[in-house]
């Protein structure tokens, strides 16, 4: 390692004494930060090769340690330890450059990764086999690792069901045991009734096993796409805010309101106030038991669009005895 080079530490921009905790944190904000998807950094993807390779060994502690001796006496022969360049110096190429590239740009409707439809936890951390080149050399075969992953979806999938494309790079290995990476599209089935933080099995398409062994697989966790109108509680729940004319809402009556569950009639208590719940049961996400949808009354003000919407509006202030 040259003396300009930046080593792990530098690239993730943490001590040589962080926590793993902080290890992470800063892997994860760099990850995201350099995401060839959203980065407008022309060296987004070397960085986020150089990212993953200091992640990779830095968050094992033994490859970690043995990082650390190298550190320590470049010149020894902590490169032998790896398959390195031996007595000579440490090659970085060798044991700890072992890493995979997830380089998917689209998942389902064309939409970009970088919507945040797919959130990477181990997966782009790492598709780095922790101690690959140690696995290669124990006989037998070895099982590739499991990966990780987060999903948003729409709440409306979970009532319904609903099925994506995933398409992706993903690492194999060649007759001679060298790394190559493979376009796939996977096809993930989201079954109805799924809830917060269910995770869905891809078996196989984990990382690759050594010596014959099988592929891991790759779980995807789901999460549901929220905004301050639609969101889930208790992960089956769903609150959703519904817009009510002043009339409707101080009279009460019928009124129609799309909801994930489809379009509904619902009932509005006479003297409705905003912020006020009216609860449907057993409308919420479909689960094997149904959760409940929560209507969270708003009261909507019409525009005053003309004298005729004023006078209105000024009829019904003197009405309540509110001076103009």
């Amino acid at each position: 390692m040259s003396a300009n080079q930046k080593n792990y530490y530098d690239i993730l921009g943490v001590a040589k004494d962080a926590s793993l905790a902080d290890i992470k944190k800063a892997y994860r904000k760099l990850v995201r930060q350099y995401h060839p998807d959203i980065s407008k950094d022309p060296d987004a993807d070397q960085k986020t090769s150089e990212i993953n390779l200091a992640y990779n060994t830095l968050k094992d502690a033994e490859k970690r340690a043995e990082y650390d001796e190298m550190l320590a006496n470049p010149f020894g022969r902590a490169g032998s330890a790896h398959g390195g360049a031996g007595a000579g110096g440490f090659d970085p190429g060798q044991g700890f450059g072992q890493y995979y590239h997830f380089d998917s740009r689209h998942f389902g409707d064309g939409q970009p990764f970088g919507s945040g439809d797919f959130r990477f936890d181990d997966i782009f951390s790492a598709f780095g086999h922790a101690g690959a080149g140690r696995q290669q050399r124990q006989a037998g075969p070895v099982p590739g690792e499991d990966q990780h992953a987060e999903l948003s979806i729409d709440i409306a999938a979970a009532y319904a069901g609903s099925e994506r494309s995933l398409s992706l790079d993903m690492p194999t290995l060649t007759a001679d045991g060298q790394m190559a990476y493979e376009r796939k599209t996977l096809q993930v089935k989201i079954p109805k009734g799924i809830s917060e933080g269910q995770q869905i099995r891809l078996r196989g398409q984990g990382l690759p096993g050594f010596n014959g062994g099988e592929h891991g697989d790759l779980y995807l966790k789901i999460r549901f796409r929220e905004s301050d109108a639609l969101y889930v509680k208790n992960r089956k729940d769903v609150y959703q805010r519904i817009n009510v004319m002043p009339w409707v809402a101080a009279l009460g009556g019928k009124t129609a309101v799309d909801t994930p569950a489809g379009r509904l009639s619902i009932n509005i208590p006479a003297n409705s106030r905003s912020g006020q719940n009216l609860r449907l049961k057993g409308k919420g996400i479909p689960a094997k038991e149904a959760g409940d949808l929560y209507l969270i009354i708003n009261i909507a003000l019409p525009e005053i669009q003309s004298e005729a919407d004023r006078a209105a509006w000024q009829q019904l202030a003197e009405h309540y005895g509110v001076k103009g």
